[in-house]
């Protein structure tokens, strides 16, 4: 067996992206070696065209990897303290399977323009709502903010990124931390219900706008400090980041 198929996975852009690097890392594990090629092609149809390719979000690197030894790793890791998880060994995967495209480096790049990021003195709050309060304590809005306060408080020239699906998150954070800043055009939000999300309020849009939240995350990942909740999109922030060093996760009702 040389190549690997990912079985269609109808579910978010990070779900999707959890179950590829799963079955990714599980050929590793049992061949002591990536496949030669990788069809994801089956996924992401919440969000591409059936028409679209693959490398509209990432585009492929020729970089071998070497088997040490097992990497461990399954999806429901969204769930687990990220600072247990192995993401220097994932970070290869990361950096061989799921580089940013050029389409996305410039969207990165766009942003980070318009808002003038620096990343040496940017911190970023992020709280993924809606939906996902079936899924994990989400924590108050409160815990978020309070933290972002606790945090500034001791860095008063330092500019606090907001980012959230939840419009009344935004409309607070942005009200009660001082120099925070959110993305505006870029993203997506919507008024709090924990019966759905943006991905299927705004379905009609999914396409670009999940190439700008994955530019989002990459963004989130680079700032100097973080601080998120539990689930996919927090975990592939500590993904791209590589580490969680500055990284704080709320969970199990607490900031680990």
């Amino acid at each position: 067996m040389a190549d690997l198929f990912i079985p269609a996975h109808d579910a978010g852009f990070f779900s999707c992206c959890s179950i590829q690097l799963e079955k990714i890392v599980q050929y590793f594990n049992k061949y002591k070696r990536c496949p030669d090629s990788v069809d994801r092609s089956q996924q992401f149809s919440w969000y591409k065209p059936a028409d679209a390719s693959i490398e509209e979000y990432f585009e492929p690197v020729s970089m071998p990897l070497r088997y040490g030894r097992w990497i461990h790793y399954e999806h429901y890791y969204q769930f687990l303290n990220y600072k247990t998880l192995d993401l220097k060994s994932l970070q290869r995967f990361i950096e061989k399977f799921f580089a940013p495209s050029k389409q996305i480096r410039d969207i990165v790049t766009s942003m980070e323009r318009a808002y003038n990021i620096d990343y040496e003195k940017t911190f970023v709050v992020f709280y993924r709502g809606n939906d996902k309060v079936t899924e994990t304590h989400l924590g108050s809005y409160n815990d978020f903010i309070g933290a972002a306060k606790e945090f500034q408080a001791t860095h008063p020239d330092w500019r606090c990124l907001v980012q959230s699906d939840e419009t009344e998150f935004l409309e607070q954070a942005l009200l009660q931390i001082p120099n925070s800043f959110c993305f505006k055009e870029e993203i997506r939000h919507m008024p709090r219900s924990a019966e759905t999300t943006v991905d299927k309020v705004f379905k009609e849009t999914n396409f670009q706008f999940s190439k700008n939240f994955l530019a989002v995350v990459l963004i989130m990942a680079r700032c100097h400090q973080v601080f998120c909740g539990t689930g996919n999109c927090s975990l592939w922030i500590a993904l791209y980041r590589g580490s969680t060093d500055g990284f704080q996760q709320f969970f199990n009702t607490k900031w680990v």
